[in-house]
């Protein structure tokens, strides 16, 4: 009796959809590797290929700001960052209150829900200028940090709400009704039950602000004032610069984005194992 081939040959559906995958995957990156290959031009390199050299001549200019079309990138990017964290945080506040108050119906509580995600299908435009209008009729001045705040949680808020509601709605309540039965009370069961186990979720949740943040646009450009965040100011650049030292943010940001989000996800897998060890227990 012959034994079963463990490796079976894979059906043509297989090599179809992995051809589907790869062209989409090489679509999506290939400028993205353009634009890094381009970062490392020599000091006579220009905006597009051939080559002229390899050198790390860019990346000197950005980080020397000798005025070789850098603009305020120092200054834009802690701007950005400060306010992607707040963002974040905000948002991931805001998102698990609003989850565990929605596992229980109240009164309006599909007004207020579809009132929250309205901002993501309206566009960006419209509602920056919505609330650039109204710090105007309350005698507000608008800048990075205040109005800046308000504009870009209309747009990571609906986010982290359906992120909240997907991963409650996967919580196992036993857990909580255990919990209740040793005696533990609604604080307890809330801090040492239902956030642990929802931890990556909620990690997700902040890191989703946080990148959704740092580089929204149409909402914020018409409430930051007069201090830029990071892609204001690189959209400014781009009708003054036309060196590679663009090329060299682009990769620089990228490579700061892709850490945080790598960094993420391995905290957020060690968590989850962590989870699954403790329940099994």
């Amino acid at each position: 009796m012959s034994k079963p081939n463990p490796r079976r040959a894979r059906p043509l559906s297989f090599y179809f959809l992995a051809a589907i995958l790869s062209a989409f995957l090489l679509f999506l990156y290939a400028p993205m590797a353009c634009v890094y290959i381009l970062s490392f031009q020599g000091p006579t390199g220009g905006m597009s290929f051939p080559m002229q050299g390899w050198s790390t001549h860019w990346f000197q200019v950005l980080f020397s700001g000798d005025g070789q079309g850098v603009g305020d990138i120092g200054n834009a990017f802690r701007r950005s960052i400060r306010l992607a964290f707040v963002v974040a945080i905000l948002t991931m506040a805001i998102s698990l209150s609003a989850g565990m108050a929605y596992r229980r119906k109240f009164r309006g509580s599909n007004f207020v829900f579809y009132s929250a995600i309205t901002s993501m299908v309206l566009p960006g435009i419209f509602v920056g200028f919505g609330i650039a209008l109204m710090f105007n009729l309350l005698g507000w001045r608008t800048n990075w940090f205040t109005s800046g705040i308000g504009a870009q949680l209309t747009w990571t808020l609906p986010f982290g709400l359906l992120i909240m509601f997907i991963v409650l709605g996967r919580f196992n309540p036993s857990y909580e009704e255990a919990a209740t039965d040793l005696g533990a009370s609604a604080r307890q069961r809330f801090t040492q039950v239902i956030v642990p186990i929802i931890l990556p979720g909620i990690i997700g949740i902040a890191m989703a602000g946080l990148t959704s943040s740092y580089e929204e646009t149409a909402r914020t450009s018409l409430n930051i004032g007069t201090g830029n965040t990071m892609p204001m100011e690189v959209t400014g650049l781009l009708t003054a610069a036309s060196t590679p030292v663009l090329f060299a943010i682009g990769t620089i940001t990228t490579l700061f984005s892709f850490t945080l989000v790598i960094v993420s996800l391995i905290v957020m897998s060690r968590l989850a194992k962590r989870r699954q060890m403790r329940t099994a227990a």
